[in-house]
């Protein structure tokens, strides 16, 4: 690589270790917290259920107005806060010694992550140049699909070697090297003479004004609302993964946690293989692929009755999954304008936390009138024949100036 090529993915480069940092901390405080909250109470799997649904209903309920507080302030800033603050009460968790305490704190970590997301949403877009977006993407494919792996990995030897208190502090220090990264990166907002104020009628002309501009462009609404659904269908199917996996197909919690680990490794596996072959993909085929890809996949779970079976679709779903997202991602950021994209992400966020708990509730609530199997089947099938149309839509010539990967725009200034 050329002295300019290393000076061009210079920014990039830190921005992807910083993510991959957190990313990483992220799936080991996944891991030790689960733990232990399970030991706080005794082994109670109704307080660890809870930790699932903590970050959905945050969600709702902030993702109404952080999107308003993002999109006028400084994007390096609210990022470097929340892994600052993040890393502070992982530490606290230390000396939590009740269930009470160590809810309290996971509500305000939550509220932490719903400001992260769409401020580093809208922050990578603003680094990383238009040209080099589905590149960076492919990458941090790779980095993410290995902390899957690498995350609970790197938990469960601290746990064995120490205690799970001591391993929650050690995985503080993966956000503040993620913070210390961000220190290296330019502050890229333009300096404003004056904030608004957070207010409800601000809050209101935002959410106009981002409705206008998804009404306007329908296709960018579509394919992204597309995209949307398969994670929320995933979602549901996911979350009954282990009673359809040890109920209906009849395997055990031992055969479970090695699909994980199948699944895991296909991702990187995926990953890998897109950094090879995305300067030959177009971003529309990314998405598409892997969309059907994993439809099918889906369709194959659905239908497994045995080990080999579940396993089959699951490296399917794995493999695929970093071309959607990949793809997803890179789609999403040319063609949402950066000045509003901390709003726009945080209503499509908000809209999916709540299909999700709505959906997820009707789901459960059936399950008690209708077998497993066929809700299961049914939601593949569904998902598959939206894909199928999806699909179909995507590749209409008339569109293809939405997946340009050609630069129209100014790069950001050192």
């Amino acid at each position: 690589m050329s002295l300019h090529k290393v000076k061009e993915w210079k920014k990039p480069i830190i921005l992807l270790f910083s993510l991959s940092s957190a990313h990483i901390g992220s799936f080991v405080y996944l891991a030790a917290i689960n733990v232990l909250v399970y030991k706080v109470t005794d082994g109670s799997a109704a307080a660890v259920a809870g930790l699932w649904v903590i970050s959905p209903i945050i969600n709702i309920i902030t993702k109404l107005w952080t999107g308003s507080f993002i999109d006028y302030r400084s994007k390096k800033k609210i990022v470097m806060i929340t892994y600052v603050l993040r890393a502070l009460l992982i530490v606290t968790m230390f000396f939590a010694t009740n269930i009470t305490s160590l809810y309290l704190i996971l509500i305000v970590v939550s509220v932490g992550q719903s400001f992260f997301v769409p401020a580093s949403i809208t922050y990578t877009t603003m680094i990383v140049p238009y040209e080099k977006r589905k590149r960076f993407n492919t990458f941090r494919s790779v980095t993410s699909s290995s902390a899957f792996i690498i995350g609970p990995a790197i938990a469960g030897v601290l746990i064995f070697l120490t205690s799970v208190e001591v391993t929650l502090l050690l995985t503080s220090l993966f956000f503040v090297i993620a913070a210390v990264f961000i220190c290296f990166l330019p502050d890229v907002d333009k300096k404003k003479t004056e904030i608004p104020r957070l207010t409800v009628n601000r809050v209101k002309e935002d959410f106009i004004s981002v409705f206008t501009f998804l009404k306007k462009e329908k296709y960018v609404s579509f394919v992204y609302l597309g995209y949307l659904s398969l994670m929320i269908i995933a979602y549901i199917m996911d979350a009954q993964e282990v009673a359809f996996i040890q109920t209906v197909v009849g395997l055990s919690e031992t055969d479970y946690s090695f699909l994980l680990s199948i699944t895991g490794i296909g991702s990187v596996a995926g990953a890998f293989v897109l950094t090879i072959i995305a300067n030959r993909l177009s971003i529309r085929s990314m998405i598409a692929c892997g969309m059907f890809m994993m439809a099918i996949g889906y369709v194959f779970y659905s239908l497994s009755s045995s080990f080999t079976a579940v396993m089959s679709s699951f490296i399917l779903l794995g493999f695929f999954n970093s071309f959607l997202n990949a793809g997803a991602l890179t789609f999403y950021q040319n063609n949402i304008p950066v000045e509003m994209m901390g709003r726009v992400t945080s209503i499509f966020q908000l809209l999916q936390s709540m299909l999700q708990v709505s959906y997820l509730s009707v789901i459960m609530l059936m399950t008690n009138l209708i077998p497993l199997k066929n809700i299961i089947i049914s939601l593949s099938l569904l998902l598959f024949v939206f894909t199928c149309f999806y699909v179909l839509v995507i590749f209409r010539h008339s569109f293809q100036r939405y997946f340009t990967e050609k630069s129209e725009g100014v790069s950001v200034d050192e």
